[in-house]
């Protein structure tokens, strides 16, 4: 015993202290050596002395503090932000987030990428892993007891949660945004929103009078409502880090996902779309589908502005992906309807509305051509708008005259526009104005 106790103590490392004459002297014993302290050792003796008095230094936030996500929604839930059942709900959906993360990583391996050979409600291939991703989407919703309807994207119809496991939350979500890109590794991302719910819908399996279809009326009842009443919205993407975005009207939080610990940690707050973008995200493969108006508009970004230089183009095919861009550079990200799709591709209720709630959190504007996205209710779950969210600084397009130099800048009318209100632009700058499709903006 005593020959491991020995051999055990020469790994440690150790500091003496030994008294000489006039002061301590401090020495550092490692594996079995002695050396002579650092000049920036301090050996003190061990005498009662007074706490230190707190000095400014001391007083500053250590840069190795952090604030995870469950920290983060316990100090929102303990400031009355939010309530416990919403907090427990962003949990299971972050959870849910780094499940889908992992699947993403390991997708090539796990034989996951391809199409699963089926075709999901909006006619779009569906891919094995948006199947995965939503049975682990709707899985963690189920399981956190605090949700009364679930709507999904790869779903034909909202579903009300068990009785024995129901909330009161309404949740809505595309588990798998971006996923006809995964064979690539390009950027894919979930969307979320989160609503109260209207009436009660909460299924009694005992109750013969009920049927699945008078279930699923009050599901869609609940879950048709305008992007307005949102009370919490975010997305995840899922790239060279796994982004955790997150607003529950307060802001823009951003939470990026450590490998080490499994756990999101706030990395940004308060994010503020740049007032002067620099880049448009478009499919411009579908100009030749545009209207004139349109096409007039996104030939003006491609000439120089007041900083001499022209609009960049960056699109990636990943709505996440396009938007968190925009989001932190500045912009203007768009999926205009045209002569294919007269209505408009992204979904209303899965997309739209909890995209167009964060970048009004973050500053900017959301439209779909002709008013404001919050203010639009779902007539049906799955209701496709055309729509452009943007920053504050929106170039015209160029003047009846044909002078391509004669371009406005337009900026919101109001800091803080009452929500009821349409979006409506003011005309600064130099020039001749015209109408930015999809903004409203008086002549």
């Amino acid at each position: 015993m005593a020959a491991a106790a020995a051999t055990s103590s020469s790994h440690l490392l150790l500091l003496s202290r030994q008294q000489a004459a006039s002061s301590l002297r401090c020495r550092l014993s490692f594996l079995g050596q002695s050396r002579p302290a650092q000049a920036n050792v301090r050996c003190m003796a061990a005498v009662d002395t007074a706490a230190p008095a707190v000095t400014e230094a001391s007083s500053k936030k250590s840069s190795y503090d952090i604030v995870t996500l469950t920290t983060w929604l316990l100090k929102q839930e303990q400031a009355g932000v939010i309530d416990n059942e919403m907090t427990i709900v962003l949990s299971s959906i972050s959870t849910a987030c780094k499940q889908i993360a992992s699947l993403v990583q390991r997708a090539p391996i796990s034989n996951l990428t391809g199409v699963q050979g089926a075709v999901n409600v909006q006619g779009e291939d569906q891919k094995k892993l948006d199947v995965v991703s939503n049975e682990v989407f709707s899985n963690c919703l189920r399981s956190s007891g605090r949700t009364g309807v679930i709507a999904s994207e790869e779903e034909d119809v909202p579903v009300a949660v068990e009785e024995n496991y129901s909330g009161n939350y309404v949740v809505v979500f595309d588990p798998l945004d971006g996923s006809s890109n995964i064979d690539a590794a390009v950027s894919t991302g979930s969307i979320f929103g989160i609503y109260s719910p209207n009436d009660e819908c909460l299924v009694d399996v005992d109750d013969d009078n009920g049927t699945l279809d008078s279930v699923e009326q009050r599901c869609i009842v609940n879950v048709c409502q305008p992007g307005s009443n949102l009370l919490a919205a975010g997305y995840c993407m899922y790239s060279s880090s796994v982004i955790f975005v997150l607003t529950v009207g307060t802001g823009v939080y951003v939470f990026t996902l450590d490998p080490m610990y499994g756990e999101f940690v706030l990395t940004q707050e308060k994010v503020q779309i740049p007032k002067a973008g620099k880049i448009y995200a478009f499919n411009e493969g579908n100009y030749a589908l545009w209207d004139d108006k349109l096409k007039k508009y996104m030939d003006s970004l491609k000439e120089p502005g007041d900083s001499g230089k022209p609009y960049s183009a960056r699109y990636i095919g990943s709505l996440v992906g396009d938007f968190h861009r925009t989001l932190l550079y500045g912009g203007i990200y768009g999926y205009p309807r045209d002569k294919k799709s007269k209505n408009g591709k992204l979904r209303l209720l899965y997309e739209c509305a909890p995209m167009s709630f964060i970048v009004e959190q973050a500053g900017g504007k959301g439209s779909d051509g002709h008013q404001r996205i919050l203010d639009i209710t779902p007539t049906e779950v799955r209701n496709c708008i055309g729509s452009q969210l943007a920053n504050f600084e929106i170039r015209m397009c160029p003047a009846e005259s044909g002078s391509k130099r004669l371009l406005t800048t337009f900026v919101r009318v109001r800091a803080d526009p009452p929500k009821s209100a349409p979006v409506h632009w003011e005309r600064g700058g130099s020039g001749q104005g015209g109408e930015i499709p999809g903004m409203n903006v008086p002549a």
